[in-house]
């Protein structure tokens, strides 16, 4: 089968803003001089136990690819699939968890689509909304600018631990809490600073998604491993190499464009490889909006830690200690 980008290459619209073409986190379609509509869609299987928190967990990463462009939700569509004979009161619990997240982000469940599934699933299409003028995008990073991430890391290998009973409940409940956060405040704050250039850390992984900026802006970026903040008991599952196997996918996909400070162990490297679910924003913050930015985020109760710098270079990213 062709890649989709050779199937729709023939299929130009000048008011669309960011398609297959950009290979941005969602898609943007310009309505007006002053308006532009954000799409994007996500779902997934249980990663929790728990009914009510997954179905949460699972609309703030449907949302999150919204909060990555600049925007806000609008409106969102149910995405499911449940087994036949699942309880009632555990499919009430899961689309309840979603409809109150996205409540949360001042939008509004307006409908969906559910199947018949072997396996549960569940997710949402989101409609959102943005300026033109202040759509955050994976281009545009330079150096002197600063790296920004917002949710700590860890989640993916937690998850993992959490399938083969091998995590402690305390990890898998402050992990389930950062992923339950919404990316909106971020995204404000990053909005208020100007900032023009971001992703979310989802499945990619941080090197990943770090180097999807690296290659579009032509930049290199360079982040410092002791300032990367990571969740409760990630380090002690990685060195009992419980990674997901997508960490191995990424790894594979990515290593050619990583340079990692010899003082890194294996555990190391591989955790920056590993996949996150409904991870924090990563944000290209210019050096003079620095400090009013992380201000803000202080103000809004939002995380932030200054991971790292872009600089001028072959598109790579570089890990120091």
């Amino acid at each position: 089968m062709k890649p989709l980008r050779a199937i729709f290459a023939g299929c130009s619209c000048p008011d669309l803003l960011s398609g297959l073409d950009q290979s941005d986190d969602a898609a943007v379609y310009k309505v007006s001089d002053e308006k532009a509509i954000i799409l994007t869609t996500d779902y997934f299987t249980p990663i929790v136990d728990d009914p009510y928190r997954y179905g949460a967990i699972a609309a703030a990463n449907s949302m999150s690819d919204v909060f990555a462009m600049g925007g806000e939700v609008m409106m969102a569509l149910n995405i499911a699939g449940f087994p036949e004979l699942m309880p009632e009161d555990v499919i009430i619990d899961i689309l309840r968890g979603g409809g109150e997240k996205v409540k949360e982000a001042d939008a509004v469940i307006a409908g969906g689509h559910t199947i018949d599934s072997k396996e549960p699933f569940y997710g949402l299409a989101v409609c959102g909304i943005v300026h033109p003028l202040e759509i955050m995008e994976k281009s545009g990073a330079n150096p002197g600018d600063k790296l920004v991430l917002t949710k700590p890391l860890g989640t993916g290998i937690i998850s993992t631990a959490l399938k083969g009973d091998q995590a402690l409940s305390e990890h898998v409940d402050k992990a389930g809490r950062w992923m339950m956060d919404l990316n909106r405040e971020a995204s404000r704050a990053a909005r208020q600073a100007r900032c023009r250039c971001a992703t979310d850390i989802t499945g990619f992984g941080m090197i990943g998604h770090s180097l999807e900026i690296a290659v579009h802006s032509g930049v290199a970026l360079h982040l410092s491993y002791s300032n990367l903040p990571f969740l409760d008991g990630t380090l002690n599952y990685a060195e009992q190499w419980l990674f997901p196997a997508g960490a191995n996918r990424n790894r594979n996909a990515y290593m050619a464009s990583v340079n990692f400070d010899s003082s890194l162990s294996e555990e190391n490297r591989m955790l920056l490889y590993t996949p996150e679910t409904s991870g924090g924003l990563l944000l290209v913050i210019k050096p003079e909006k620095l400090d009013g930015f992380v201000s803000d985020c202080s103000r809004r109760h939002q995380a932030a830690w200054i991971v790292g710098e872009v600089l001028a270079g072959d598109p790579c990213i570089v890990i120091v200690p």
